[in-house]
């Protein structure tokens, strides 16, 4: 199981890396997930063979700690009372066969006081005497929270006066869930029946179900029947088997998984909802038309402006053109932009990724409408007027040199008539009226059709000015599609992160089964801090 959870910190933090390069996540979010300590007991011991059950001695000054070790030991091993040098406050207890070149790794040895002995009893089993948390010491404060991830079971020491020490409680509140916990009542030939009870009901209220409370009194000469540390010591001996030192490591574990599973869910809700994305894309739509219309709005002294100039030249300098998307229309497609990166905000999903992403299309919306205005109106230029007029000046173009030719040899066969005529019956066959006739028939059948091509042709400047409107709303409609592509992208990479992070949340919960007894399961339930 650890390597499965070094695993799965591998991947949430290669999942929180991308996360906040694609800015989903704050770094500050990021350190939050990839800080999870992965010290456990595990890391003190070169191989399983190897393993044993780390127990340590916990409490406030003045408690009996190190007597209790001192007596549990049959020797004086821990240093009691003013003899606790401040450079060696933590005294460890194993037995001769264990070797501490694993140990030296993590905790250097010269400032550790140590101790052997040869009680096979207790070969299993790994003993820490560890400083006054509550001393004015603030090093004994900082070895205390350097040792606590390394421990498998917490013997809680207090004595008849100082059970209720309010940093105990801290103490106990605060990594009451990491461990498994054996409370003692020390100096019990000071203690009353009412302060055990006592004791043990705050105990129920941290969250004990029927805590293991032991009363021991250390001092040389105790003989009293009461006194419980043959039992404490059987209670340790029982713990020390492979079955258990499994399952408090599998648990502890656990309980890190379950830590991990909180910080990533912070960091669902972080990403919000997919329901927010209708809602984001109804207020682009509705926001898109008001930005359109006063673009367009804008755009009408320009275009007729333009258009003007494009239908004097075929080619224009770019100092004599006016430019389109000037500054104002930026400013206008900017507050647009804006006010969807603050929608998205509102709605409770990151913006860094929109906002990053829309900066492209800040930059094309000039692209666009530069290049769409000038090849409409290229266009239309090439094809002035609409279809009907088109067509009527063809027509009128044809009729202007078949109507005339039409007209003449009407006139022509007219003549040869009259001149045959002429001959046999010997009068005059050209008049003044036929001569007017046929001139004012041949100029009228070009006239018409001249007329009607210089009436019917187009304007140049009315098909710019066609032209560049067709261009603004060509250009519009690609803008329109950029924001909208960006909104997609937007929501398909929101759903691939969330989805990877429901399957690091799913992997979270996935849990161990152990196999215990049911003897040492009801001892650890009764160890264990209740959820």
């Amino acid at each position: 199981m650890a390597y499965d959870y070094s695993n799965l910190l591998a991947k949430i933090a290669g999942w929180a890396e991308q996360s906040v390069k694609d800015g989903w996540i704050e770094p500050r979010q990021a350190k939050l997930l990839t800080d999870e300590p992965e010290n456990s007991a595990n890391e003190l011991f070169v191989s399983n063979n190897e393993r044993r059950l780390i127990v340590a001695f916990m409490g406030g000054t003045g408690v009996g700690k190190s007597s209790l070790l001192n007596k549990l030991a049959d020797q004086s091993i821990a240093r009691t009372g003013v003899e606790r040098p401040t450079s060696r406050e933590v005294t460890l207890y194993h037995h001769q066969a264990f070797s501490l070149q694993q140990l030296d790794q993590t905790f250097p040895l010269q400032h550790i006081q140590v101790a052997q002995h040869n009680d096979s009893s207790n070969e299993q089993v790994i003993w820490i005497d560890m400083p006054d948390f509550d001393s004015t010491e603030e090093k004994n404060k900082d070895i205390v929270m350097q040792w606590l991830p390394y421990i498998d079971v917490l013997i809680y020491v207090v004595s008849p006066e100082r059970y209720r020490d309010n940093k105990a409680w801290q103490l106990l509140q605060a990594e009451g869930a990491n461990h498994a916990w054996l409370f003692v009542m020390n100096q019990w030939d000071r203690g009353e029946t009412s302060q055990y009870e006592d004791f043990k009901l705050q105990l129920a209220k941290a969250g004990f179900d029927k805590p293991i409370v032991y009363k021991t009194i250390c001092h040389a000469d105790s003989a009293l029947e009461d006194d419980e540390l043959d039992q404490l010591q059987a209670s340790i001996s029982s713990l020390a088997t492979t079955n258990t030192i499994e399952q408090l490591e599998n648990r502890n574990l656990t309980l890190r998984k379950n830590a991990s599973k909180q910080k990533l869910q912070q960091c669902s809700q972080v990403l919000g909802q997919q329901q927010s994305f209708s809602v984001l894309d109804k207020e682009k739509e509705a926001r898109w038309i008001n930005t359109k219309a006063q673009l367009l709005q804008g755009f009408e002294w320009p275009v007729q402006q333009l258009s003007v100039i494009y239908a004097k030249k075929a080619n224009v300098a770019d100092q004599d053109k006016i430019s389109l998307w000037d500054d104002w229309a930026q400013s206008r497609f900017n507050d647009y932009v804006d006010e969807l990166v603050l929608t998205t905000d509102q709605q409770g999903l990151p913006n860094k990724p929109l906002r990053t992403a829309l900066l492209s299309c800040r930059g094309m919306a000039v692209k666009h409408i530069q290049t769409q205005t000038e090849l409409s109106c290229r266009k239309a230029l090439i094809n002035p007027g609409n279809v009907v007029q088109r067509v009527v000046l063809r027509v009128a173009k044809i009729a202007e040199v078949i109507l005339p030719l039409i007209a003449m040899g009407l006139v022509g066969f007219q003549v040869f008539q009259g001149y045959y005529d002429s001959a046999v019956t010997d009068e005059a066959f050209l008049g003044v009226d036929f001569a007017v006739h046929s001139v004012l028939l041949v100029a009228i059948s070009w006239l018409l059709p001249f007329f009607i091509c210089k009436k019917m042709q187009p304007s140049l400047e009315k098909a710019a000015f066609k032209g560049l409107n067709k261009g603004v709303s060509l250009a519009l409609q690609m803008i329109d599609s950029d924001i909208s592509n960006v909104l997609i992208g937007f929501k398909d990479q929101h759903s691939q992160v969330t989805k990877s992070l429901a399957l690091l949340i799913n992997e979270c919960e996935q849990g161990v089964e152990f196999k215990s007894t049911e003897s040492e399961n009801q001892q650890l339930d009764r160890m264990l801090l209740k959820d």
